[in-house]
């Protein structure tokens, strides 16, 4: 009996037990699964591991994934959590193509060759002509898109 009564525990504590060690972490960019994961605007694949970009943030402080960091600046600008300071934005260093950096604590190239052509690259250091955070936000609203997958009000005319 206590051979019956030690595996139903086992079963019952195993997920309990192991629930930390599968899925997403809580915070942080997740993982992307290179040409199998879509984009969340243009639902391309995401190949480019140089420009991918992802945030994480709204009700359920969910990860999403971008091939373009200009794609997730007109996607978040929609979204009626866009100011909730918990929103996490993360964007991988175009140089290896392996870190994800602070989207807005690192700098940006202009003139980059991006997947949906917004042409900004991440990078840690100060380059020349690099430029903050903020301008490049200004510059992706600025350029806005003609992408048909965005909504209407994010075209540009």
């Amino acid at each position: 009996m206590n051979k019956l009564l030690a595996r139903i525990v086992f079963v019952i504590a195993l997920p309990l037990l192991t629930a930390g060690c599968f899925g997403d972490p809580e915070t942080g960019p997740v993982e992307i699964k290179w040409d199998r994961d879509t984009c969340e605007v243009c639902r391309m694949l995401i190949s480019d591991r140089h420009y991918a970009a992802q945030l994480r943030g709204g009700p359920k402080h969910k990860a999403y994934k971008f091939d373009d960091m200009g794609e997730l600046v007109h996607w978040l600008d929609v979204q009626t959590w866009k100011n909730d300071p918990k929103v996490e934005l993360w964007v991988m260093d175009m140089d290896t193509g392996s870190k994800w950096l602070d989207a807005r604590k690192v700098r940006y190239m202009p003139n980059q060759t991006t997947p949906m052509n917004y042409g900004f690259g991440a990078v840690e250091d100060n380059r020349k002509g690099s430029v903050s955070f903020e301008e490049m936000v200004k510059k992706v609203r600025q350029r806005g898109s003609t992408y048909h997958c965005l909504p209407a009000e994010q075209r540009s005319s």
